[in-house]
């Protein structure tokens, strides 16, 4: 708690320098671009990626391939992880050789809706370290070319092998990607419109009105996913999780106007949108989801 409110970056170099004084921690207190990141990463012989988001960790596997590093990726999810290193320069694929697009906006939740489970971080960051280590003295046998895969339910771990794509845009035998790109909007982030000028959203209360008058014929759809609904949802809401929607829309007539709702209003959003080009002309999103309800509405859903 008593680091709320501060910089991740300067309570990290308070931590290492209480474990060992003589460390030398060089803080970049900025959010990496397209524009600084070559610049950032340069000076560095091992990168490691603990980022929470789609654009960062793009960016950083190009400018890694690009300055010849080695990439130490980590990430978890509820109570999953996954770690490997990716290093073209040494045999091995990189991050876009296994994931080549990022999901659709909104289709993966953020840590703050989906959660993690405390310890995980730990975990993985272990792992991470451990490779850091292994690439610093080079002894052992790195996740080069390695996926490792941790189930924390199961206590199990497995592996998967990776291989170099031929075809990768940015360590290829052809690359495409020769500089670093708009990041946000290769990952279909875009800047939303201010909700006071968005004639797309309704509010809480426009929600609840519709729910007050079936004859006003308005539909409200929960596009969270099934674990998110059991924790809180609004009585007589139906649920169609984001996750289906692609598969499932054909169970909305496209004639009826309907109200879509997630825990912020990003999924919703990113659904309307969805439902817009498959036609549907009556969609609209309810602006910051059940979390506005919630304040708003009915504080006996729970917040999470």
């Amino acid at each position: 708690d008593a680091d709320v409110g501060r910089s991740k970056a300067e309570s990290a170099k308070e931590t290492i320098h209480g474990i060992n004084p003589h460390c030398e921690v060089v803080i970049h207190n900025t959010r990496i671009s397209s524009e600084n990141a070559l610049d950032l990463i340069r000076p560095y012989d091992i990168v490691v990626d603990g980022t929470d988001n789609f654009p960062t960790r793009y960016l950083t596997n190009d400018a890694c391939v690009l300055l010849k590093k080695p990439n130490v990726y980590g990430s978890i999810f509820r109570f999953e992880g996954q770690a490997s290193v990716f290093a073209p320069h040494l045999g091995g694929p990189c991050y876009r050789c296994l994931y080549p697009e990022p999901p659709p906006p909104g289709m993966v939740p953020s840590c703050a809706e989906g959660g993690v489970l405390g310890v995980l971080p730990g975990i993985i960051g272990c792992i991470q370290t451990t490779e850091i280590l292994k690439l610093a003295i080079v002894k052992g046998t790195s996740l080069v070319g390695r996926l490792l895969l941790f189930d924390a339910l199961k206590m199990k771990f497995s592996e998967l092998k990776l291989r170099r794509d031929p075809a990768c845009p940015v360590c290829g035998e052809h690359p495409t990607i020769k500089e670093l790109i708009d990041y946000e909007m290769f990952c279909g982030i875009v800047p939303q419109s201010k909700p006071a000028a968005n004639p797309n959203e309704v509010t809480v209360q426009d929600m609840k009105k519709a729910l007050d008058n079936p004859a006003l014929g308005i539909k409200v759809v929960d596009v969270r996913e099934p674990f998110e609904y059991e924790i809180a949802k609004v009585e007589g809401v139906p649920l169609l999780p984001m996750s289906e929607l692609r598969s499932r829309f054909t169970e909305l007539d496209p004639n009826t106007q309907y109200y879509l709702l997630c825990k912020v209003g990003a999924r919703s959003h990113s659904a309307m949108e969805f439902l817009r080009e498959q036609g549907f002309k009556y969609v609209k999103n309810v602006k910051d989801g059940i979390n506005a309800w919630s304040d708003e509405i009915d504080r006996n859903v729970p917040r999470y």
